[in-house]
């Protein structure tokens, strides 16, 4: 009897000990999600289709459009337009570039201009958060290619053999008594300055070559640690083991279906949850953007496959000759919450109703028949300082706000100081004039509150009758 009881005490014992381990232990959670991925575009052609693009995918398959479909970028240098953006973060994650072609066809160039006597320059942004993003500046890499006609198509790699990036673009120039586009490369650390450039690929005779882009493979997936695919004629492959190394001839896509005379742009994506890749080709000819072709191996031509029809989503707005990031956790909150959806909106003056808030030459003013209407335009986000506060992006000049220098009232681009969001941060509060409406304070200057004044608008301390109507606005569609 003492032996069971003693048993029994000590299963009664172990039973205590897992119910109050049941209690006290947390709720098992499931795993989170995968970061996602992060493509750089441009839309197709215009002042507005040639600029910078966002979208996001959870699976590398299916996008959706940043910032509601909205450009996320726009070049206010060179050309003043921009095509074949890629996008380059640093080996350690504290710097993140945009590279782009400084074109705009149709904005008073033509292809012909710009194939013979196009900018010699690159676009470049630079970000440490992939939100807040510099003005663009110019980066002169054809400059001194003798005979060297323009810069297209860049992309970058870092190279660790050399401790730099690898900066290579396409220009068109006369090597050997041959004009026709080749790739050039550089070398540089900041994208501010470059190596004299080099001859990186030359195809046989007059063929050209313009597009290219470089994946690093991991070790033990075939044969080569980095691998090309270029658009010359063809999709060709080839691979390396440096970047600068000799470069051997794998194939191409052409047992497919894909040939150089449908597809250009080639665009790489390791997928972050298996051994895949997707290799993004530019439907140019037929004028539909992207096509994903997948693959377990991409120095094998023959592994490469096209995904079934309805099993990806390219979005709502054309995506063409752009790159792709493979998103940290933290890279793809900030992204979310910087590019969300907001809708655009109009300031309506309460006292001159045919009137609305617009920017003209960085200057900000209250006109009627606004043109183009994207001036009128103002995305309220939330406020760059505080809690509880709105800001005012431009629409077609994404990451300019309203901001006010002492009485002034200006579109200027975010610096990312806490000055500047200061300035750029008010409270929205019933309007003085109409509390059906709307009114505007200053976050850094409460006394103060947006107001037009001789169809200028500025920051004033409001005191009459007719300045609560000069500061009291309706927010509109």
């Amino acid at each position: 009897m003492r032996a069971v009881c003693t048993r029994l005490a000590t299963t009664l014992v172990a039973v205590c000990l897992l119910l109050v381990a049941h209690v006290m232990s947390p709720p098992q959670r499931a795993a989170a999600a995968a970061p996602g991925y992060l493509m750089t575009h441009f839309i197709g052609e215009g002042s507005e289709g040639q600029q910078i693009y966002f979208s996001h995918s959870t699976d590398g398959l299916h996008w959706n459009d940043l910032n509601g479909g909205g450009m996320a970028l726009r070049s206010t240098v060179g050309t003043r337009g921009v095509r074949d953006p890629s996008l380059v973060r640093s080996p350690d994650g504290s710097r993140y570039w945009i590279i782009a072609t400084d074109l705009c066809i149709g904005c008073g160039q033509s292809w012909d201009d710009a194939q013979n006597n196009g900018s010699r320059n690159l676009v470049v942004w630079e970000s440490t958060d992939l939100a807040t993003w510099s003005a663009p500046r110019l980066l002169n890499v054809a400059g001194a290619i003798s005979d060297g006609r323009n810069a297209w198509a860049p992309e970058a790699i870092w190279d660790p053999q050399s401790s730099s990036y690898v900066l290579y673009w396409a220009t068109n120039a006369t090597l050997n008594g041959v004009l026709k586009h080749r790739i050039y490369y550089a070398r540089t650390t900041d994208f501010h300055s470059v190596t004299a450039p080099q001859l990186y690929i030359d195809r046989p005779g007059t063929q050209g070559i313009i597009d290219t882009q470089i994946v690093e493979v991991p070790a033990g997936t075939g044969d080569y640690r980095y691998v090309r695919a270029s658009g010359d004629g063809q999709i060709t492959l080839e691979g390396s083991d440096s970047v600068l190394g000799k470069w051997t001839t794998l194939g191409n896509l052409s047992g497919i279906g894909l040939t150089g005379s449908q597809v250009e742009g080639p665009m790489w994506m390791k997928f972050g949850d298996r051994g895949e890749w997707a290799l993004y080709l530019d439907q140019y000819a037929a004028g539909r953007g992207y096509l994903p072709t997948l693959t377990s191996d991409p120095s094998g031509p023959g592994a490469f496959r096209l995904p079934p029809a309805g099993s990806y989503d390219l979005g709502g707005v054309k995506k063409r000759h752009g790159s792709i990031l493979n998103l940290t956790a933290a890279e793809e909150s900030r992204v979310q919450a910087r590019w969300a959806a907001t809708p655009a909106q109009r300031l309506q003056s309460a006292n001159y109703p045919d009137r609305y808030v617009r920017h003209r030459n960085f200057g900000v003013r209250i006109d009627a028949s606004v043109s183009p209407a994207q001036d009128a335009q103002f995305r309220l986000r939330p406020g760059l300082a505080g809690s509880g506060t709105v800001s005012f992006e431009s629409v077609n000049y994404p990451g300019y706000y309203l901001r006010h220098a002492g009485q002034e009232v200006r579109l200027a681009l975010n610096d990312g100081t806490a000055a500047f969001a200061q300035s750029a941060t008010f409270r929205r509060v019933a309007g003085l004039a109409d509390a059906a409406q709307a009114s505007f304070q200053s976050y850094d200057a409460p006394d103060r509150y947006l107001r037009h004044y001789a169809f200028q608008l500025r920051l004033d301390p409001i005191a009459d009758p007719t300045g609560r109507s000069d500061a009291t606005f309706r927010v509109t569609g």
